[in-house]
């Protein structure tokens, strides 16, 4: 029971990183049906900014404390995301927008590629210890424990779903998005601008996509050119199994992924006699989204999106 309720927890931290990604892919995708593959990617750059700013504040200002450097490196990261977003969208994407499917999707597996790239020139193709910037004593659960860090990703994940739920039922941005993924066109005589909107619903990703790298690389302790290639890849299929364009259904197919993964990876190797271990957990990810596409394609809280007039 330890290890079960240990397991618990690391799958509820690894499935919120999931989920915070997975909500910036079904907000793209609820807006304009595009998949961005370089989602993952933007995840790396603000993991990575968040790794240079914390060093350059600890030889300029060591007496700061952990948690100052940490939320000062996020923020930053946050815009340095954010902004790198916006120009994929106006480089990458706008033009594309009434073009075939592929053609975007090709775009966005090179954009990715190409990210990675630059992030290589950029950080060098090592891999970067992250500081240990919090308290690293653990919280004991019924025998089971849980460090500073961990509770401060399950903190954020909430908020931000809360956030994200208010911001589109709530606001003035939330009716424009609402109306633009109904039809562009139709939303235009309305007098929104969909530009407008598909630009503010990438900066929201990205934003959110770089709260999880930071948090991913304070939690594992690494960050590296490549980190948001599988994370990314893990966040599209979360998205999808929750029901890609439903805000709580990125969310419940993170968490539930991430739950998946861990308990699976934890109990492996017993239920295969050691032929698999715990290095297989991957394989988890992509067995779940075959079963799901079979029997719900439209994912546990699916929602289908509305045809383009």
């Amino acid at each position: 029971m330890d290890i079960l309720l240990q397991q618990i927890i690391n799958g509820l931290v690894l499935g919120s990183m999931y989920a915070l990604i997975a909500l910036g892919y079904t907000m793209v995708y609820g807006i304009i049906q595009l998949i961005n593959f370089a989602h993952g990617e933007v995840l790396m750059v603000g993991a990575l900014t968040s790794w240079s700013i914390v060093g350059w504040m600890q030889q300029s200002m060591p007496g700061l404390p952990g948690w100052a450097m940490l939320l000062i490196s996020m923020v930053i990261a946050c815009i340095v995301a954010a902004v790198l977003n916006f120009c994929i969208e106006k480089i990458a994407y706008k033009r594309l927008r009434n073009s075939p499917r592929l053609a975007p999707l090709i775009t966005a597996i090179g954009m990715s590629l190409f990210l990675q790239t630059v992030a290589m020139v950029i950080w060098k193709p090592t891999y970067k210890p992250y500081p240990t910037l919090l308290p690293i004593d653990p919280y004991e659960i019924g025998g089971a424990v849980i460090t500073p860090t961990q509770i401060l990703i399950l903190a954020i994940t909430v908020m931000s779903l809360a956030a994200m739920v208010y911001l589109v039922g709530h606001t003035k941005l939330g009716r424009a998005m609402r109306a633009t993924a109904e039809s562009p066109n139709v939303a235009a005589l309305m007098g929104v601008k969909p530009d407008f909107v598909i630009s503010a619903t990438f900066v929201i990703g990205a934003i959110l996509a770089a709260i999880a790298g930071v948090m991913w690389a304070a939690n594992y302790g690494t960050a590296f050119h490549t980190m948001g290639f599988l994370p990314g890849l893990k966040a599209f299929t979360a998205a999808v199994f929750g029901g890609i364009g439903n805000l709580a259904g990125a969310v419940v197919g993170g968490v539930l992924l991430g739950l998946i993964e861990a308990i699976g990876s934890g109990y492996i190797g017993d239920l295969t006699g050691g032929v698999l271990g715990s290095q297989y957990t991957d394989i988890f990810a992509f067995f779940v989204l075959i079963i799901i596409l079979t029997l719900r394609p439209s994912g546990l809280l699916g929602e289908r999106v509305a045809d383009r007039a």
